[in-house]
């Protein structure tokens, strides 16, 4: 089995080049200058890279052996609650950051007045993240499939290593534009 995170490293792009691309706007001048336009373009990129990706995982689960242990009443239940708790929290995150706060906004200079506290993110840091790897390996469940539990780890680990990027780059980009106001602190917002 060929290696996700390994094929798909560059998806994962919270290093210099991403740096760099936040620094130098090379998507908001390719949008014309509009950071707004650039974000939903990279919005539309980012969902459609994620329809791909959920259409080769399925692929990908539909060729490899199933295990009985995976095929059981109980493995069935576990996986719908899995599905649900999992697209109830990618969902809901969407719906509390709208397209501009889900789709790397703030990379743009598109801030949210306030940070979002409340459901999802009040039960976990991540729920896109968390939410989507429940996803996977509902789905993984569903099937039967050991290879998808074992591309659900790769799936994680993935986000694991954006987070220790992203969690940091998205701080300091909120922690500037509190400087800037004088305020030295961010308001929160409870949904």
């Amino acid at each position: 089995m060929t290696s996700f995170l390994g094929n798909n490293t560059p998806l994962v792009d919270f290093d210099q080049k991403s740096l760099a691309k936040y620094h130098n706007k090379v998507l908001t001048k390719l949008a014309g200058g509009n950071s707004r336009y650039a974000c939903y373009g990279l919005a539309v990129t980012i969902f459609s890279l994620g329809i791909f990706r959920d259409f080769l995982y399925e692929r990908a689960l539909r060729s490899q052996p199933t295990h009985p242990a995976l095929q059981t009443p109980t493995a069935t239940y576990i996986a719908y609650a899995l599905l649900a708790a999992g697209n109830t929290l990618v969902i809901s995150s969407m719906w509390a950051l709208g397209v501009t706060g889900t789709y790397l906004g703030d990379y743009f200079g598109i801030l949210m007045d306030d940070m979002v506290t409340g459901f999802p993110f009040n039960v976990c840091s991540a729920p896109m993240y968390y939410g989507s790897t429940m996803s996977f390996l509902g789905t993984a469940l569903l099937f039967g499939k050991p290879a998808g539990l074992l591309l659900t780890i790769e799936v994680l680990a993935v986000y694991l290593v954006a987070l220790r990027f992203e969690d940091p780059f998205t701080g300091e980009i909120y922690a500037k534009r509190a400087r800037a106001q004088g305020n030295g602190g961010s308001r929160k917002k409870e949904l």
